[in-house]
């Protein structure tokens, strides 16, 4: 055993959860209710690893069974309670509550970000990435999942991941419930923005005019126009903290340790998971489970735990001298989307979403009272759009093409937040909107 490795009793918090609500923002309150020794640690069930969008999912169902104990493991801390905020979202990115990654520079891309390279929030607090993303519920098209389960994928069909998305969601739209393609008494809470400006209808007006249907991008077919649809319960994020821990916080076996990393997951000769190393509080500890260890760090912190645990391709695991558990293309055809910046507008009238019209104390006081107001607005994107260009086949309900409209643009913050979470180049503009004078005529 390595010596760095501490093996005496008393070594973590077990933490359960309250939640209140202050002014209809929903905030969590944790407190540390016992120490738990070293042994006490081996579950039931498992240890799971990761508290954000999937692992929360997980540990919500997992420990609907009393008889199954699971421990999660987040390497983050408490979503803040401004967090909720939806236009707040990108104040959270490349800051405490994210990850930092970012691309290798790129050589024929990201031109007018620093040193080449794209910024990937990821989220390093309770609820990853759902604490600090735009909340546009849009599902995926059926046919990328049925293209999945052909090239093997099986289970991953459309026919067989829909009943799921139904049993999850509780939509509140009344416009969209009765198309037989959403739910409804689930636990993650869908509705439509409680605000939207003149520059929203404008943009569905520019829809309908060049021939594209108005539609639900989660219904029945996905090329148009449309209002987003978000993950907001009451005018406020719903994060997987509040959809799916929040109710499961009663239950005695669902333990949870935050601001616990882990390094590694330990396979034994049999090439099977039987516990994890973690780092905690500058101290290394070992957690051991009875029947399964659960990765679900995210696209970037999965592989990567798999990596450092000798899981993947041995060449590569072999250059930094670690031990080849299983040689595997761990890491490999990684893909996301790509978005270029968009096109930016003038417009005659003062309807945009500009940060003085926006930071004032009577849409404070709406927001916290009501729930409403430009607050409430998944970070300012106020109209979706998926096109086929003529690139793609235009008969088939499977676009190319996606179109986020923001009522703003880079500059409507004065170049405070949108700059730095963009990594926009110096040379791109100082970004900074011009400020109100009185003067002679």
């Amino acid at each position: 055993m390595n010596s760095d490795i501490d093996m005496s009793p008393g070594f973590a918090y077990v933490d359960f959860w309250a939640v209140h609500t202050f002014y209809g923002i929903n905030s969590v309150s944790w407190c540390a209710v016992r120490f738990i020794e070293f042994h006490d640690m081996v579950s039931e069930k498992g240890s799971r690893v990761g508290g954000g969008s999937a692992g929360a999912v997980l540990a919500s169902r997992l420990s609907e069974d009393p008889e199954v104990d699971v421990v999660v493991l987040e390497a983050g801390g408490l979503p803040p309670p401004l967090s909720d905020v939806p236009l707040l979202a990108a104040w959270w990115q490349m800051g405490p509550l994210d990850w930092g990654y970012h691309t290798v520079p790129q050589a024929h891309a990201c031109r007018g970000l620093r040193y080449n390279q794209s910024f990937w929030p990821r989220g390093k607090v309770l609820g990853g990435s759902s604490v600090l993303n735009y909340m546009l519920y849009v599902r995926g098209n059926r046919r990328d999942y049925d293209h999945w389960e052909q090239m093997g994928a099986e289970g991953w069909g459309w026919r067989d991941v829909l009943p799921y998305f139904l049993k999850s969601e509780d939509n509140r739209d009344r416009g969209a419930i009765f198309n037989g393609h959403h739910g409804v008494g689930g636990l993650l809470t869908v509705s439509a923005p409680r605000y939207a400006t003149p520059l929203a209808r404008a943009f569905l007006e520019a829809g309908r005019w060049l021939g594209y249907p108005l539609t639900d991008l989660t219904g029945p077919s996905q090329l148009g126009f449309a209002s987003p649809q978000a993950t907001i319960r009451d005018g406020a994020r719903c994060s997987v903290v509040k959809a799916f821990l929040e109710p499961a916080s009663h239950r005695h076996n669902l333990h949870l340790s935050l601001n616990t990393f882990v390094t590694r997951v330990l396979i034994d000769h049999h090439n099977h998971a039987v516990g994890v190393l973690i780092r905690r509080s500058g101290r290394t500890r070992l957690i051991l489970a009875k029947r399964e260890v659960i990765l679900s760090a995210g696209a970037i912190n999965s592989p990567h735990i798999l990596l450092l645990s000798g899981v993947g391709p041995a060449e590569q695991l072999t250059s930094f001298g670690i031990p080849v558990r299983a040689d595997l293309p761990v890491g490999h055809n990684l893909q996301d989307h790509v978005t270029a910046g968009g096109l930016h507008f003038e417009i005659s009238e003062p309807v945009a979403l500009v940060e003085p019209r926006l930071m004032t104390l009577r849409n404070a006081m709406e927001y916290l009272l009501v729930g409403k107001g430009p607050l409430s607005l998944p970070g300012g994107v106020e109209g979706l759009a998926f096109l086929s260009t003529q690139l793609n086949n235009k008969s088939a309900d499977w676009p190319d093409v996606g179109i986020h409209f923001v009522s703003g643009s880079p500059a409507a913050d004065g170049g405070s937040t949108i700059r730095r979470v963009m990594g926009f180049r110096q040379e791109v503009g100082p970004l900074q909107i011009p400020v109100p004078s009185i003067r002679l005529a």
